[in-house]
């Protein structure tokens, strides 16, 4: 979801790309061209959904 520039609208809404979880600001992206015209809400997901794409059943992401 983003606001307009005024605040007074919610000119679209846009979902993480792995999550669903709505993403209010510019969201995070991928350096991987596989994901290139894809948001995600955080590096959390950029990092589970490359595990996933590459083939690991159960992907394994460490925070911090």
């Amino acid at each position: 979801m983003r606001f307009s520039d005024t605040g007074y609208y919610i000119e679209r809404y846009v979902k993480c790309g792995n999550c669903g979880v709505l993403v209010y600001d510019d969201g995070v992206t991928s350096a991987d061209p596989r994901f290139k015209d894809v948001t995600f809400c955080s590096d959390w997901c950029v990092d589970w959904r490359t595990q996933r794409v590459n083939g690991a059943k159960s992907p394994k992401i460490h925070q911090g």
